[in-house]
This record gives C-alpha cells, sequence and structure tokens, in this order.
C-alpha cells in the first residue's frame, strides 16, 4: 500500500462523522472483438482499444457530502453540501488539472481542499 492510500483510507475513517465519503477510483484497460484467456497471465485480445473508467482527470481523490444546517432565512433544514478532497502524501503536489477540479466545486457552492494529514481534511 502505497503512502498516499494509507494516508487516504485513514481520512475516510477519521470523516465518518463527518459526513459521508467515498474514493474516486479511476482506471484504463484494453477492450477488443474478442479476448481469449491462454493462461493464468496472458490474454489475447483481437483488435485491441483501450479505455478509460471512472472519473475525470483531475478529480479528488475522496468526494462525499457534508451536512450543513442553513440558517433560519433558509427554512433551517439541513442539506448536503458536495465536497471534494485531493490527498497528497509526502512532497506530492496536485496537478493543474487537479486545482481547476477544486476551484470549480468551490465556485459551485462546494467545499474542496488537499489535505497532507487527517486533520488537514477535517
Amino acid at each position: 500500500m502505497t503512502p498516499g492510500t494509507r494516508l487516504q483510507n485513514q481520512i475516510r475513517n477519521a470523516l465518518v462523522d463527518h459526513g459521508l465519503f467515498f474514493r474516486a477510483n479511476v482506471g484504463r484497460g484494453w477492450t477488443g472483438d474478442r479476448c481469449t484467456k491462454v493462461t493464468a497471465n496472458r490474454m489475447v485480445i483481437e483488435n485491441p482499444r483501450p479505455f478509460t473508467t471512472g472519473l475525470p482527470t483531475g478529480f479528488a481523490d475522496l468526494f462525499g457530502l457534508q451536512p450543513v444546517t442553513v440558517t433560519p432565512e433558509m427554512v433551517g433544514q439541513t442539506i448536503g453540501v458536495f465536497s471534494a478532497i485531493e490527498v497528497k502524501a509526502g512532497l506530492d503536489v496536485a496537478s493543474d488539472k487537479q486545482l481547476s477540479f477544486l476551484s470549480a466545486v468551490a465556485n459551485n457552492g462546494g467545499q474542496s481542499g488537499i489535505a497532507r494529514s487527517v486533520e488537514d481534511a477535517i
């Protein structure tokens, strides 16, 4: 397990009482017209082509909802606010696309930021 993955798990566990958070998974693979397993470690793909799954490039590592109680002028209901956390371990830095995503969340009324520790995330 990488330091970043370990930190993401620690943050998700620590945020259980602060909202509903999920790990964003993105993947890349291959598909084709026909896939044939040759051995346990070998596969033949006819007409291969790459594909990506999951969320767009730059999407935060963790995302979810945080409960926020609105003011009496807003009927006093509790609403969920979209939240995004980009987790960085060690000397890792956020990419331009990650920073743009965090800005887009904030500009649309959500909460977003970079966390290097559980305390940062909370």
